[in-house]
């Protein structure tokens, strides 16, 4: 992974902003000159809305702290996160600590950092402590020693205390995470006035759920970075986070109307994609390839059209929100491949084109597309559905020589509305078609003007598709039995063809001889 700059930090800062983010983590000023000069950036440029609070992070050392405050100097609010690692493992192998001498380590840069917000005049400066790998600490030493740095801030300052937990390796299921974080804040000495943070980490892969459940237990803010980017597996997903509060009836207070923008955004800045199958964003997740999803999603797509109820609660079958609620149109939600049936067909063909096809048509189309993927591999764009579509049913009926105003025999004042059978029929007899019209449906096509025209001919058992497309019904109906017919003449058992007989060679005359002398 590529570091962001300074400019690609300033892209992702200007999008948290848009989205509505209003704590924002921006660097990690005492490690990093980058980092440094782009909270420097945000201040001097007076990029940070007055409603946005910038926070940096730093190590409990005195001068990573004096380089972190130095570096917020002048914001109008911010929050110093200074972290010493508590865990059982961190205490005996890293610092070869007691858990007395941890304590001692955490008061110390406790009172260093309470020394600096006191001075620090032209800022109001939040002070949060992180027991770093708290998921590893013993839960009552980690309560232990939050109370001892609450204890130390509480008489000295006016602000609301704050105490980020972090599950820095997640270590256990998403429940126990939930107990511990419902016995640390019932044990807080000064639960009332702190803002207990969770910040969660991926290693598991429930970092999400473990959100969901530290929520009810009692966090007041969780930590995460958008889809997931950080540290070995991640951090927690907060848009997938955000999503799941708002889809259960919590607004999350976060703008998530254009998820394809932030999601465009995040991956420019990050260098890194974000998977297809990302919760919410991912480009499949709101689409269905298998036969049976596509069916239940254009029914319920159409069912929901019908009742015209655009506030009725959404139901749709296979969706767990209306894509359009987070900036997806419905044109990607079905996409044809070898998995797929006659319901997302017809629901492209119908979206896409208007058409309505009766079911009949459904099915047979549907057949004719199994085998060309089958045979071609991959994927049909909804264009190339459309192209093989038209290619079969309706090119047939669309010629210019005969029958394209009319058909042979039949006057166009013959073609009576409601009479479409038996005229197409006529049409059958007079070619000498074998076969039969079994019948003619015509749809108006919908969302754009004129008719679709359905004529289904019956040829040794098999039925053959004609469709025709035309502004005025009665052309679009001629067109469908053209079309039909001459899938019928073409398909016919083969059998040669009466053609007219060439006229006889008349024998050819010897040249006359001459007499004999």
């Amino acid at each position: 992974m590529e570091p962001m700059d300074v400019a690609r930090k300033r892209v992702m800062f200007d999008l948290l902003v848009s989205i509505g983010f209003k704590e924002i983590e921006v660097g990690y000023p005492a490690s990093s000159q980058d980092d440094y000069d782009f909270v420097r950036h945000l201040i001097e440029t007076d990029s940070i809305p007055d409603d946005v609070i910038i926070q940096v992070l730093c190590s409990m050392r005195t001068d990573a702290i004096d380089r972190s405050v130095d570096a917020v100097r002048g914001a109008r609010r911010a929050v110093l996160q200074y972290i010493n690692p508590t865990s059982v493992a961190q205490r005996r192998v890293v610092f070869r600590a007691s858990r007395e001498e941890t304590v001692a380590l955490a008061l110390q840069g406790t009172r260093h950092a309470v020394h600096l917000q006191e001075t620090l005049r032209e800022t109001e400066l939040f002070l949060s402590y992180v027991p770093e790998s708290w998921s590893q600490t013993e839960p009552d030493f980690g309560v232990e020693i939050c109370n001892a740095v609450q204890e130390y801030c509480a008489p000295r300052t006016d602000h609301t205390l704050r105490i980020a937990l972090p599950t820095t390796v997640e270590c256990f299921p998403p429940h126990e995470l939930a107990d511990r974080i419902e016995y640390t804040c019932r044990n807080l000495a000064y639960r009332e006035r702190t803002i207990v943070t969770l910040h969660p980490h991926n290693d598991r892969g429930s970092a999400v759920a473990a959100s969901e459940l530290a929520i009810l237990a009692g966090v007041d803010r969780v930590e995460g970075c958008l889809f997931g980017n950080g540290e070995r597996t991640g951090n927690v997903c907060l848009p997938t986070l955000a999503m799941n509060l708002f889809s259960q009836g919590i607004d999350p207070m976060l703008d998530l109307s254009d998820l394809d923008r932030v999601r465009a955004v995040v991956e420019e800045c990050n260098q890194l994609p974000v998977s297809v199958r990302h919760p919410w964003v991912g480009d499949f997740v709101y689409t269905s390839f298998a036969g049976t999803h596509q069916d239940a999603i254009a029914k319920g797509l159409k069912d929901r059209e019908e009742r015209g109820d655009p506030d009725a609660v959404w139901d749709v079958p296979y969706l767990p929100v209306d894509p359009r609620d987070i900036g997806r149109s419905y044109q990607a939600l079905i996409r044809i491949n070898t998995q797929s049936g006659k319901g997302g067909i017809a629901h492209l063909l119908r979206t896409t084109r208007g058409l309505v096809l009766p079911r009949p048509l459904q099915i047979d189309f549907a057949h004719v597309m199994q085998k060309l993927c089958e045979r071609r591999g991959g994927e049909v764009s909804a264009e190339e559905l459309w192209e093989f579509f038209a290619e079969r049913y309706v090119a047939a009926g669309t010629d210019p020589d005969e029958g394209a105003a009319g058909a042979p025999g039949i006057p166009a004042s013959d073609w009576v509305p409601g009479d479409w059978k038996n005229s197409a029929n006529r049409v059958f007899a007079t070619w000498a078609i074998p076969g039969a019209v079994h019948g003619v449906t015509v749809e108006r096509l919908q969302g754009r003007p004129g008719y679709a025209a359905f004529c289904e001919a019956v040829l040794d058992g098999r039925s053959l598709w004609g469709v025709g497309l035309h502004e005025e019904e009665a052309e679009a109906v001629r067109r469908a039995v053209l079309a039909a017919a001459r899938r019928a003449r073409d398909e016919q058992p083969s059998t040669p063809r009466a053609t007219p007989a060439a006229p006889a060679k008349e024998p050819a005359k010897e040249p006359a001889k001459e007499p004999a002398a």
